[in-house]
């Protein structure tokens, strides 16, 4: 009885609520420690040679290394400006050519087979063509991530656009509503949510274009970088690479991820 007094339902409700909430919060922290630990254990038990599987403490000092003579700056910064350059002109394409596709069922039709086509064939089997065709220096590199980028925006844009209820253009019809108010008022907020979905895979898989583009040919950048890693049985600075582009891809994810925070708070408080 004295127990009941002391907590009534609704307090331990209420704390249930919050050991929840606790336990949210630390699951995306666990994870990463019980890899780090597992990782760890590895190179204790002696499971692989350490020029394999390094220990955590070596990758750190690896770091440190290339971070204080400047060679992480300088690869990490060529990745990035590649990556976000391919971005923008992949999606941006991609974006009005589905615009297009979505509204033109003739050009949808021609234009659909030689998309399905390219989007099977792994981009590793046409990346050293692009090189050749644009350049062993950005320009090549830039294209390959955009070309990785193009389809899944595309999907995304032409599925957005697709969606929208004729209810809904035939209304705007009727208020003699113009083209751009069609647009900018129905269209884009409709597909809004499928578009930032599109952008956040556009946004992972453009470390994968870059870094391809760098392994078939280039003088900087991470994927140079953990390619002569490689040659030189440097395993720790392939790990410092790789761990890179993880972050890079994580901060390209949550940045649109922020963006989609910000245009469809409506979304987050149904």
């Amino acid at each position: 009885m004295h127990n009941i007094l002391l907590h009534p339902p609704q307090e331990r409700k209420r704390r249930a609520v919050n050991y929840r909430a606790v336990l949210r919060r630390l699951i995306p922290i666990a994870t990463p420690l019980f890899l780090l630990l597992s990782w760890q254990a590895l190179v204790m038990l002696k499971v692989y040679p350490t020029f394999i599987i390094p220990a955590p403490s070596e990758v750190i000092g690896k770091f440190i290394e290339v971070l204080n003579d400047g060679r992480w700056r300088h690869h990490t910064l060529v990745t990035l400006e590649e990556v976000l350059l391919g971005l923008l002109f992949g999606c941006g394409l991609a974006m009005v050519l589905g615009y297009v596709m979505a509204k033109s069922r003739l050009i949808d039709a021609l234009i659909s087979p030689v998309v399905v086509v390219l989007q099977a064939t792994p981009i590793v089997a046409y990346a050293p063509l692009l090189i050749v065709w644009f350049g062993s220096g950005t320009m090549g590199k830039v294209v390959t991530c955009a070309v990785i980028v193009f389809f899944p925006m595309l999907m995304n844009t032409i599925v957005g656009i697709r969606q929208v209820p004729e209810s809904h253009h035939d209304m705007l019809k009727i208020m003699n509503a113009t083209r751009w108010q069609t647009f900018t008022k129905l269209e884009v907020p409709f597909a809004l949510p499928v578009l930032l979905t599109g952008l956040k895979t556009s946004a992972t898989l453009s470390i994968i274009g870059a870094v391809v583009g760098e392994f078939v040919s280039a003088r900087a950048g991470l994927g140079f970088m953990v390619n002569q890693a490689r040659n030189q049985y440097d395993t720790p600075l392939v790990f410092v690479g790789v761990f890179t582009m993880t972050g890079m891809a994580l901060m390209l994810y949550s940045f649109v991820y922020l963006l989609e925070w910000r245009f469809l708070w409506w979304q987050n408080r149904t």
